[in-house]
Order: C-alpha cells, then sequence, then structure tokens
C-alpha cells in the first residue's frame, strides 16, 4: 500500500527526493513542525471506513453464495460474475480515477464514490434477478476504484509530518488488508441472523457517517500530471479483460461453443490492441517498459498470484464447509477467522521483520508458505476437514500477510524515482484484478471439474443439491466432484506459489554488505 505514496503524490519519509517531477499536491509543499491534531486523526478514521468497505466487499460474497443461488438461481457463469466484476472493475479503473481525482480534487470524487458505493450497494441488497445483481456489483467497483486512491491522498493534507503520515499510512494498508481477511466473517455473522442482502445493507450506515463527517474534517488535494486519462485505453483493459474472463466461464461452464471461442478471441485481440496502444502513448495507463526489470515483474506478479490463490480458496472453501460439510453459516464463518488473524498480524509485523531479513527472504517465505497452506487442504474430504482448513488458511495466512506488507514496496523501490508513480499504479492494480482473476481463472477450473465430474443434473453444487427427489448416492456424486474440483484449484495454485517462489530465488538478488537488509534493487536494464 505504501506505493500510493508515489503514485499520489504523498511522499513518506525520506521520500521527498523522490517525487516524480512534474507533480505538485496542494498543502503538501511545505513541512511543518507542528504534529497533526485532533482533526488530523479523526480524518484518519473517517477515512478508513470507506477503505475498509471497498476492501471487505471482494470477499463479503464468499459465505453468501449459497443463499444467493437459493434465492436467485443463477447460473454457473452468473455465480462467477457476481463474485469478481466487483474486483474486475475496480482493478480496471484505479489508475483513471488516480488522475481523475489530481483534476478535479480527491475530496469531490471521495464523497462522489461513496454516494454511488452507498446506491450500488442498497440496489444489490434487493436485486431480484442475478441480471441486476452483477449490475449492482459493477457499480459498486466503479465506485470503489474512486475511493481508494482518493482517500490515502486526502492524508497527505491531514499529516503533514513524515513520520506521523508513515503511521497513518501504515495503518490505512492494515486496514484493508483486514478488509479481505474479515470479509466472509462479517458476512457469516450477518447471514446467521438475516437474509443475504444484508451483507450489501451493512455499508450503508458506513456510508452514510462518512458523507456527514468527511467535509468537515477533510480538506480538498489537488494534484497536476503530466498528460490526461487515455480514455480508449480505460475502455479496452476494462472491456479486453471482461470478454476473455466471459469466453473462458462460459466454456467451463457450459462446455465449449462457438459463442464462447469468438468471445475469448475478441477478448484477447482488445488485450493486444491495448498493449500495443500503450507503447506508443507519451502517458500510457500501463507502463509495460517496467516489466524489464526482473525484480519489478516478480513484485507484480506477488501482488497478482496471492490475491487469485485467497479468493479462489476462500470462496471454494466457504461453498465445501456449508454444501458438503453441511455446517451452518456462522460456524463457517467462526472457522475462517484463525486465518484473517494470522494474515492481517502478518501484514502489520512485516516491515519490522522485514528490516532484519529483507524483502527477497520475505518473498520467498511469501510464496512457499503460500503453496504449503493450499496443500493443506488436500486431506479435506466429504465427511471431514475442518481441522486441515483451519490449518491451510493459518499457514497460507502468513504469505497473504507479506504479500500485502511488501510487494508495492518492492516494486516501486525496483524502478528509478521518476517512474515510481506508475510501479505503484501497478502494485495496487494487480492486487485488484489477482482477486477477481482467482475466481475467474481458477473458478472456472474448479466448474469444469464438477461438470465434467459430477451427475450433470445442474451447473454447480448448489444447484444440484436443491433438486427435489435427488437419490442419495447423486448427492455424494456431486459433492465428491466439488472436492476434486477443489483440490485441483489448491493443487493448481500451489505449484504456480512454488514456481513463482523459485523465480524469485533465482531473479532477486541478494543485498550487499552495504545495504539494508530490506533492499532489494532492481537492475539496470532499458527500462530505465
Amino acid at each position: 500500500m505504501r506505493s500510493w505514496v508515489y503514485l499520489l503524490g504523498v511522499p513518506t519519509a525520506g521520500a521527498w527526493q523522490a517525487e516524480p517531477p512534474g507533480r505538485s499536491v496542494s498543502a503538501m509543499t511545505q513541512l511543518p513542525t507542528s504534529g497533526p491534531g485532533t482533526r488530523a486523526w479523526l480524518g484518519l478514521l473517517v477515512v478508513l471506513g470507506p477503505v475498509l468497505l471497498v476492501s471487505m466487499d471482494g470477499s463479503i460474497l464468499f459465505l453468501a453464495m449459497p443463499r444467493v443461488s437459493q434465492a436467485l438461481r443463477p447460473s454457473a457463469d452468473q455465480a462467477l460474475w457476481t463474485l469478481d466484476i466487483y474486483g474486475f472493475a475496480v482493478g480496471s479503473l484505479l489508475i483513471a480515477f488516480g488522475n481523475v481525482g489530481d483534476r478535479y480534487g480527491r475530496l469531490r470524487l471521495l464523497l462522489a464514490g461513496a454516494t454511488f458505493f452507498g446506491i450500488g450497494s442498497a440496489a444489490a441488497a434487493f436485486a431480484p434477478t442475478p441480471e441486476l445483481l452483477i449490475a449492482a456489483r459493477a457499480l459498486m467497483g466503479v465506485a470503489g476504484a474512486t475511493l481508494l486512491p482518493s482517500a490515502l491522498a486526502v492524508l497527505g493534507e491531514l499529516f503533514t509530518d513524515p513520520r506521523r503520515r508513515a503511521r497513518a499510512i501504515g495503518i490505512f494498508a492494515a486496514t484493508f488488508a483486514a478488509g479481505f481477511a474479515i470479509g466472509p466473517v462479517v458476512g457469516g455473522v450477518l447471514l446467521e441472523r438475516f437474509w443475504w442482502g444484508s451483507v450489501f445493507l451493512v455499508n450503508l450506515p458506513v456510508i452514510a457517517l462518512f458523507l456527514c463527517f468527511a467535509p468537515v474534517v477533510l480538506g480538498e488535494v489537488r494534484g497536476t500530471r503530466p498528460g490526461r486519462v487515455d480514455v480508449p485505453s480505460v475502455v479496452t483493459s476494462a472491456v479486453g479483460l471482461l470478454l476473455a474472463t466471459y469466453g473462458l466461464k462460459h466454456a467451463a461452464a457450459a462446455g465449449l461453443s462457438a459463442a464462447a471461442v469468438i468471445t475469448g478471441v475478441a477478448g484477447v485481440a482488445v488485450l493486444a490492441w491495448f498493449g500495443a496502444r500503450q507503447r506508443h502513448l507519451d502517458h500510457p495507463l500501463i507502463d509495460f517498459r517496467l516489466f524489464r526489470d526482473r525484480v519489478f515483474t516478480v513484485a507484480i506478479v506477488t501482488g497478482l498470484l496471492p490475491l487469485a490463490a485467497w479468493s479462489a480458496a476462500a470462496y471454494l472453501a466457504s461453498t465445501y464447509l456449508q454444501s458438503v460439510l453441511g455446517l451452518p453459516v456462522l460456524q463457517t464463518a467462526l472457522l475462517a477467522l484463525p486465518g484473517a488473524v494470522v494474515l492481517t498480524t502478518t501484514c502489520i509485523v512485516t516491515p519490522a521483520v522485514v528490516d532484519r531479513i529483507g524483502k527477497r527472504t520475505a518473498l520467498l517465505v511469501c510464496h512457499f508458505s503460500i503453496a504449503t497452506g493450499l496443500l493443506l487442504l488436500l486431506p479435506t474430504t466429504v465427511t471431514g476437514g475442518t481441522g486441515w482448513y483451519v490449518a491451510s488458511t493459518a499457514v497460507a495466512g502468513i504469505g497473504y500477510g507479506i504479500s500485502f506488507a511488501v510487494v508495492a514496496e518492492t516494486a516501486v523501490g525496483a524502478v528509478p524515482p521518476e517512474r515510481a508513480g506508475a510501479a505503484g499504479a501497478l502494485a495496487e492494480t494487480s492486487n485488484e484484478i489477482g482477486n477477481a482473476l482467482g475466481i475467474a481463472l481458477l473458478g472456472s477450473l474448479a466448474a469444469l471439474l464438477f461438470r465434467l465430474l459430477g451427475p450433470g443434473l445442474a451447473p454447480t453444487l448448489d444447484e444440484t443439491l436443491h433438486l427435489p427427489g435427488l437419490a442419495a448416492t447423486l448427492v455424494v456424486d456431486a459433492r465428491s466432484a466439488f472436492v476434486t474440483g477443489l483440490h485441483a484449484v489448491a493443487v493448481t495454485a500451489s505449484v504456480l506459489h512454488l514456481a513463482l517462489g523459485l523465480v524469485a530465488l533465482r531473479w532477486l538478488p541478494r543485498p550487499t554488505g552495504d545495504e539494508p537488509a530490506g533492499a532489494v534493487r532492481g537492475e539496470e536494464v532499458g527500462a530505465r
């Protein structure tokens, strides 16, 4: 999360010389000697509300999807879209809205984003059809993309002292990580007493408080950036991702068809055009030249892959606990709590640990602990496995927490100071896109295996189990097919993390004797 400091023009202690040239932010060019008062800390508290909601809503549906499936009867690909359209919208628009906030004001964008986030939450809570639920989730994602960059930029106006600003940014980062972790827990607690729409209505009181207090305690922040937002790049990146993902999901859920192939190929073609366009822009949405640096590449993939593994495993494991083992939703939520605590705690303590062991070692621990944690899901069966699930989330939670804490700073440190903003933008975007791709790609793998190995009566486990008069043997077959899909996803994600860990072992340089342990230098390549 500290990469947003560079992306948004909010320098931390010692980073003033690293601020990209040609960019200024009002109310941040002078360093007062006095620390922040009550207004600053109250402002931080106000800002953390929407930040927590944006991250929490990326995972809060994991436990609610069985209830949603019962109420709205979505198809297999509609269920997956309900889960990951939010992450796609947030991830694809983060960079664009960072530029918009510079031009029209961060506070103004924050207030507008919070308003639409609340509208989207209310619409999702009372959506009568899967299509309207997906549309409401998309609106929430667009609004969420306005909140994250603007919220942190506003903190720079509140905390002008570098040390206190660094502390505020650390709290911001920990809150963001905690939101992902506690989303399923909060959802489970709400579902124990209320209907599935309550997981969205819980956003409204927080949004209402934010809209009341933000204009009072927060100040407006504007910045100047070179170039304009390239609208065609924003549109093509989002459309390409959605088309390619739709083709993959449709093929996994319903089988290979002309529509799936045409849509998938069209999506890949649009993404290729997007990539080619970036190379000819003076100020591209994504600067692909940065990927010439191996350290930067490892950092970005590390930002994407753990979130992909976490989102897919959390969603499938929640369905496993409820629909396979038949556990009540509150017990399912409580079983997720140890992993959430480990993830959040690791995120908080990692910066201090990295100072001793270095980012290289931390990234290796990140990938190998996630790989090990995922493999602990393999002993789960249709009759039991809660202990293995808790152990899996706890071990993997160490790696997820490290990923949140060090990826962005590693990416920013691997590039020259004048490119820190672009590196920071990609680091944060990789988190959100990873969250969405995990369900889109790994979730599609599980859906494909269920379609091939299951009874073939319905495309999802929940739909199959709610068919009237279903024979006991078919229930066992359906649950066994789902568990096989869960195991396949765990093995696939584990292998990917092991491979990335080995790549990191080879590519990341060891710190030299005159460098601090936390230093990981980028390579001197053409990207510079």
